[in-house]
This record gives C-alpha cells, sequence and structure tokens, in this order.
C-alpha cells in the first residue's frame, strides 16, 4: 500500500476529537448536501463521513470483480482514493449512490483490463459468435428466474463492460435516464449495450450445465 494510501486512510478513518464533537452536524445532511460541503472545502475528514456511509457497499462493488478478499479491499480503498479528486465532478443529474456505483464499477471495469485478465473477455467472444447468437430482446423475465449459482458463474465469465451495465441496471436499479447520464451516451446506445449485455448473459447461462 502507497505511502498516499496510508496517509488518506488514516485522514479518513482517525477524526480528530473536535471533528467527533461536530459530528451529529452532519449526520441528517443527505448524500447530495454532504458532498457540495466536500467539494466546497475539500475537507478529507469531512470525506470520512461519506467513506463511512459507503465503504461496506463499495467493498461488496469491488469483491465482485476481484479474485480475494484482499484485493477487494485494496480496490474499495483506491476507489475512494479517486473518489476524493474526482468528487467536484458529480453534477447531480443522478442521486449520487448510483453516481457511486456506476463510479466503482467504471473503476473496476479499468482495473480488470488494465490487468490484461482477458480470459474473462476471450470467453465471453466466443459466446458471442457462436452459431446460437440471439437475434431477439431478451426479456427481463428470464434473467429474474436464472438460478443463482449459475447466475454468479456467467457474471464471472462475461466481460467487465457487460457486467458492469447489468449490475447498474438490475442489482442497483439505474433507469435507462440515469444509464445514459452516468455513461454519457444516448438512449439508444445504451438500450442497444444492455440489449448485447443480456444476450450474452443468457447464452453464456445457457452453456452451462
Amino acid at each position: 500500500m502507497t505511502f498516499l494510501k496510508n496517509l488518506f486512510l488514516i485522514l479518513v478513518s482517525n477524526p480528530d476529537k473536535a471533528f467527533l464533537e461536530t459530528e451529529d452536524l452532519y449526520v441528517h445532511l443527505s448524500d447530495e448536501e454532504l458532498v457540495k460541503q466536500i467539494v466546497a472545502n475539500n475537507d478529507p475528514l469531512l470525506f470520512g463521513k461519506l467513506y463511512d456511509r459507503y465503504a461496506k457497499m463499495v467493498y461488496n462493488k469491488c469483491y465482485g470483480f476481484a479474485k480475494s478478499a484482499d484485493e477487494a479491499e485494496d480496490l474499495t480503498q483506491d476507489v475512494f482514493l479517486q473518489l476524493f479528486i474526482k468528487l467536484r465532478t458529480f453534477k447531480g443529474k443522478s442521486k449520487f449512490s448510483t453516481w457511486l456505483y456506476s463510479f466503482t464499477y467504471n473503476f473496476c471495469v479499468n482495473y480488470v483490463n488494465r490487468d490484461k485478465q482477458l480470459k474473462i473477455r476471450d470467453q465471453s467472444v466466443q459466446v458471442e459468435t457462436s452459431e446460437h447468437k440471439l437475434t431477439e430482446e431478451v426479456p427481463d423475465e428470464s434473467l429474474f428466474e436464472m438460478k443463482a449459482d449459475k447466475l454468479k458463474k456467467c457474471l464471472e465469465i462475461i466481460s467487465a463492460e457487460d457486467k458492469s451495465i447489468l449490475l447498474l441496471k438490475y442489482q442497483d436499479g439505474a433507469s435507462i435516464k440515469e444509464l445514459v447520464s452516468l455513461m454519457d451516451i444516448g438512449e439508444s446506445a445504451v438500450k442497444m449495450r444492455l440489449k448485447r449485455a443480456k444476450e450474452r448473459l443468457l447464452e453464456i447461462y445457457n452453456t452451462l450445465e
């Protein structure tokens, strides 16, 4: 763990006594209000409140892309370090929680691709180009009826990009409008990416025993 990360974690997780005494002032602030104050003051101690609210959630998201609990923990800390730097880019076009989900997924996707874990992508491409490629829209009900153990295996095989959009839509409840804002692409492009991701997921699911 780098010195910078260690320093950041010390600041976030060990607020001073004076800050703790004023803690109740921030309890009732919404995420969006808290973000405004953090950005306005560039305050790492206040950022610790945001960390407390979402550390477990971010860890759970990272764990889905990591190979171990330790790796997920490192990813979580890296996400928050980058979040502190990039927090001012939050424009309030969606709920902060949804924006943070997307931020976390994007970080994890880049991490997977950067470390060249292409085995996931290679397997998904192989299924995509099979002669059984789907041509019709996959109904959401088909996803909801999937068995949990097989679905987990599918999410380990499918590309990180497809996994992130599916989790955003079906696990985190992001609307098409929110996905348009989060991904900064048109509505038709979002729908096409979502359609293709569902097709790939269902194709992989049908190949598993």
